[in-house]
């Protein structure tokens, strides 16, 4: 499967056949463009509720993301294609949420995401699914939805949640899953354990990806594993660690990169907590967000200060800082070939703002677009065109737009 192109992927294909030998990414893409004038921002159209916004984008401009319906305000994964918008609807009935909360990246049509059900969950978990979408007290699955048809993705044998993040070109499917395991490392409502998994292309689980081996300095084994992203190489970036809550927290205490489904380890910013990576490009580059060491350790756990991440292939973790150092935290969401990362950073009074870091710089998003009245609040996603998807804030309505930010040039 792996030998062949299908003739959809062709023009992408071709896109990235000179980023081998690109060099400097942002001044190469320069040249092919001319002078970049700023960005046209597109308001992307609504279910009719107080929220949307958009979380992925590929380069046959698909936006994939999450939309409030008018009645009754749900949160529902939605679809931005050809000017149309799409309710991708539930994996139960219309009174459940869904969501995509990840950057899908596929040119094949397929969307992945995340869902709640009408079974009744048996261990009542809020699960990972409860800090994206309201939960419903039911089982939550992963999603794939492909040619107007949502599919399940299910746990492992014994396990009731799943949760899907991305989709390569090669329909690989990638998130995490409960298993069987009634962990002792779990904390709060969580009960079992859950793994990584690569999900093939009719939604079986085709592989679990494995821990972290050894143990930390107080003698403690990661248990637990969840996978965010995959390239169309099988390279997959996601967390090790304890099973804890199933969000962050110490399920997060490594940063890893599986490769042939070995774990190895992508480094951190000082705290053994936290550390996760959001997307890997094409080349092998990562980024995400990791905390730093602050006054006050006691923090470190349930108030952590967060720092944006890159990691290009072949160097070490660096540390991407907050929009003019005047922040308290910071995440990046995506990268694309070129390198170009999108992200959001918090300042002190909680405002946040969407951000594009380029050539070494991190610059506040909002300074870059023609629509200068409403505020982007996130960045979460950037094709290889540097088209840009993400969230604003509507300061006469008083609610939430999704977006997609295209570059104007010279």
């Amino acid at each position: 499967m792996k030998t062949s192109i299908a003739r959809s992927l062709l023009p992408a294909a071709m896109l990235l056949a000179g980023f081998a030998h690109a060099g400097d990414p942002g001044k190469q893409q320069g040249k092919q463009h001319g002078k970049q004038l700023g960005y046209q921002l597109t308001r992307l159209d609504s279910l009719g509720g107080t929220s949307s916004v958009g979380a992925s984008i590929n380069e046959l401009g698909w936006v994939a993301g999450r939309s409030n319906t008018l009645v009754g305000n749900i949160r529902h994964a939605a679809l931005w294609r050809n000017g149309q918008l799409k309710d991708l609807g539930t994996l139960g009935s219309p009174d459940k949420t869904s969501a995509v909360p990840w950057p899908v990246k596929n040119l094949r049509g397929i969307v992945s995401g995340i869902s709640y059900t009408d079974e009744p969950d048996p261990n009542g978990e809020d699960w990972s699914c409860s800090a994206f979408i309201a939960s419903s007290g039911t089982r939550c699955l992963g999603f794939r939805w492909q040619d107007g048809v949502m599919t399940p993705l299910y746990p492992f044998p014994g396990g009731t949640h799943s949760f899907a993040t991305a989709t390569n070109n090669f329909k690989q499917t990638v998130g995490w899953a409960e298993n069987h395991v009634e962990d002792s490392t779990c904390t709060g409502t969580q009960k079992l354990q859950f793994r990584a998994a690569i999900w093939g292309p009719h939604g079986n689980i085709q592989r679990e990806l494995p821990p972290l081996p050894g143990k930390d300095a107080n003698g403690v084994r990661d248990t637990s594993t969840a996978a965010t992203a995959i390239n169309d190489s099988g390279q997959v970036v996601g967390i090790s660690g304890i099973c804890d809550v199933a969000v962050g927290r110490l399920s997060a205490k490594h940063a890893v990169l599986w490769e042939r489904g070995k774990p190895t380890k992508l480094g951190d910013l000082g705290i053994k907590a936290w550390n996760t990576p959001n997307m890997i490009n094409q080349r092998g580059d990562i980024v995400g967000f990791a905390p730093i060491p602050d006054d006050n350790p006691a923090d470190d756990l349930d108030s952590p200060t967060l720092r944006a991440f890159v990691k290009l292939r072949g160097q070490p973790m660096r540390n991407l800082r907050t929009l003019n150092d005047a922040g308290v935290s910071s995440t990046a969401k995506s990268i694309n070939e070129w390198r170009q990362v999108v992200g959001q950073s918090c300042d002190a009074a909680g405002e946040c703002r969407a951000f594009l870091w380029r050539d070494g710089v991190m610059t506040d998003f909002n300074l870059l677009v023609d629509d200068k009245e409403d505020l982007l609040t996130i960045a979460n996603d950037i094709d290889n065109f540097g088209r840009i998807t993400g969230q604003g804030f509507d300061n006469e309505t008083s609610t939430f737009f999704a977006f997609v930010a295209t570059p104007v040039w010279k």
